[in-house]
């Protein structure tokens, strides 16, 4: 299995911007769909967004599209969310995910997950 390692987390204050990656390791990274998801302490791990194989398509949950931007990078095997104008209501911790599903948007798509980076945001 594919083994992805999420950073770029941490706290900062809302209106500020962050670009969390996720980099993997031991499979190719470029045969796989990829996505990101987000749970809040006591929430479900709900989808943020997904991207193709090769990065031509690319899906966002409702509610996310405009603040959010998936993106990757397959020569350094790195998937990347880009998150403006930071919201308390945005902490979580952020976890990257594989997939063999087209456009994969639901967690049993899933077959990897990544451990996960803590975004906390201050008012």
């Amino acid at each position: 299995q594919v083994h992805l390692v999420e950073s770029g987390g941490g706290l900062v204050q809302a209106g500020a911007s962050l670009t969390l990656s996720c980099a993997g390791s031991g499979r190719t990274f470029s045969n796989y769909a990829m996505g990101w998801f987000r749970q809040a302490p006591g929430k479900e791990r709900e989808f943020v967004a997904s991207i193709s194989r090769s990065a031509g398509s690319t899906y966002y949950a409702s509610g996310m599209k405009g603040r959010f931007t998936i993106s990757r990078d397959n020569a350094k095997s790195t998937l990347y969310l880009q998150i403006n104008s930071l919201m308390p209501e945005d902490t979580a911790v952020y976890h990257c995910a594989a997939s063999e599903t087209n456009i994969p948007t639901i967690v049993r798509e899933y077959f990897d997950w990544g451990q996960g980076t803590q975004v906390t945001v201050s008012s």
